[in-house]
């Protein structure tokens, strides 16, 4: 449907804070909901706990783009790969992170997720030495170490939740990787309040003005959880980098080497463009930026590895294809980093479990000015949002889009699809700076434990998505391993 000019004369919020009057004859919304949204509260597509429902509803009605109000705020879901363009590439300088994303603020601070602005170029500036090509790559060995003791530990037919099993392994990783230890004790209230909070993300997100209410201190149960995670949080943190700085300044007084672990690189790393004299990140930018690195690579490679084991489970022929270039390429040796080239299928199967369950699922921008988007003229303050879950499983970009089909991302399939058909990772100057890191582990774990097994699905279970900061199985995936090699 074309976009449709509506006689909106209401007050808009705006991130100025300065009110906006909606002129009719100024803007062009897209065609959407006739009431605001919490009049449809018993809508089947309204429920805070699952906004996939409504993206859905929406896409399915409207198509291109529909528009809704939820109280005051204008919102638009965006569906066209080359209006999400515009937004996070071509007209980036008009938006801002949008809400949802900057309420995480809360938890992540001002970290390369949530920061805007100058400060986010200021920390990615100083960040991506860490995550330069050759530096992840030396990782290699260690996400290939974990996984193998890992298949080591399973036993044939003995029942094990693979979302648990991957969430267990990422972990691993991510200490071993960020902080250069096993998981200790520290590592393990990381992981345990940082759970807490993704449990209550949902429920922050929908309460009006919680950053207000957490400094007020207000006696609200999941204010009072999140304030108790959050500083439990901030003291395991402080004292891991505390700890790190004070073994980076003997090294350098030494004229020993600096770790090379990212928390050892992030502290050591400086950003010759400020001009504030700031050149280092001080000690709560880097609890900010430890915290947003944990949460961030962590829970995505796990999740992406979850579903890709449950899809990998229920279809067999893309199973067996994986299997015979597994065999085919390591034989009876580990994978390595020099094998990541020669395992193209290994790659497209998790790029194809990523198409159909994006541990991102949804992102969205704010608008500071008016703005022209495709066809249609919003005002300033008006939200935008595009859900990857949904525009991954468009029949336009991906034909039998429930199916599974690695052969979608072979080099040839990929270049036919326009760019924002399929960003699993972002796009634009916030594209995900640890997106090589993530595809690297994803493939070398998948590489290393599907050589020795493959899993069975329990039937008859329930799968459920929760998409909360990312997307999980809700009540974890079931399945018995099967020896496949010794």
């Amino acid at each position: 449907m074309a976009g449709t000019t509506q006689d909106v004369s209401v007050t808009a919020e705006s991130p100025s804070s300065k009110p906006v009057v909606i002129h009719k004859d100024r803007f062009r919304f897209p065609p959407g909901l006739r009431y605001n949204l919490p009049f449809y509260f018993f809508a089947g597509f309204f429920d805070r706990r699952n906004p996939i429902l409504l993206f859905q509803y929406l896409t399915a009605t409207y198509g291109r783009a529909a528009h809704y109000r939820l109280l005051w705020n204008h919102i638009v879901l965006l569906n066209n790969p080359a209006d999400i363009r515009e937004v996070l590439v071509d007209k980036a300088q008009f938006f801002i992170k949008e809400r949802t994303q900057k309420r995480m603020k809360i938890l992540l601070g001002e970290g390369l997720i949530t920061a805007d602005d100058e400060t986010h170029k200021r920390h990615r500036r100083i960040a991506a030495p860490a995550f330069h090509r050759q530096r992840i790559q030396a990782y290699a060995d260690t996400i290939v170490e974990h996984a193998s003791t890992m298949r080591d530990q399973w036993q044939p037919g003995k029942q094990i939740d693979i979302a648990a099993e991957m969430m267990r392994l990422a972990l691993q990783i991510t200490a071993r990787t960020l902080f250069d230890t096993e998981v200790t004790p520290e590592i393990a209230v990381i992981n345990d309040e940082a759970n807490a909070v993704m449990e209550m993300y949902n429920d922050l997100v929908a309460m009006p003005r919680a950053e207000d209410l957490l400094r007020w201190k207000l006696p609200i149960p999941v204010l009072t959880r999140f304030r108790k995670s959050k500083a439990r949080l901030d003291v395991v943190v402080d004292k891991m980098i505390k700890a790190r700085q004070a073994e980076s300044t003997k090294a350098a007084r030494e004229g020993k080497p600096v770790g090379s672990d990212l928390l050892s690189m992030l502290i050591a790393a400086r950003d010759d463009e400020d001009r504030t004299g700031a050149k280092a990140l001080r000690s709560d930018e880097l609890r900010d930026e430890v915290l947003t690195i944990f949460l961030a690579g962590y829970e995505t490679v796990a999740n992406a590895l979850s579903w890709t084991w449950l899809l990998l489970g229920q279809n067999p022929e893309a199973e067996s294809r994986l299997h015979a270039e597994l065999d085919a390429t390591l034989q009876d040796r580990l994978p390595t980093l020099e094998d990541l080239p020669r395992l193209p299928y290994t790659e497209m199967v998790i790029a194809e479990a990523m198409r159909l369950y994006p541990p991102a699922w949804a992102m969205g921008r704010q608008a500071i000015e008016d703005v022209e988007i495709g066809p249609y003229r919003v005002p300033r303050g008006t939200y935008f949002f595009f859900s990857q879950y949904i525009i991954h499983r468009d029949p336009k970009y991906f034909p039998e889009p429930l199916a599974f089909h690695p052969e979608r991302f072979t080099v040839e399939a990929k270049a036919q699809r326009p760019k924002f058909a399929y960003f699993p990772f972002g796009g634009g100057g916030r594209q995900c700076i640890g997106e090589s890191f993530a595809w690297m582990e994803a493939v070398l774990v998948l590489a290393t434990l599907a050589q020795r097994w493959r899993l069975t699905v329990i039937e008859d279970q329930q799968i459920a998505l929760q998409p909360k900061i990312t997307l999980r199985p809700k009540f974890g995936i079931l399945t018995v391993p099967q020896l496949r090699r010794l």
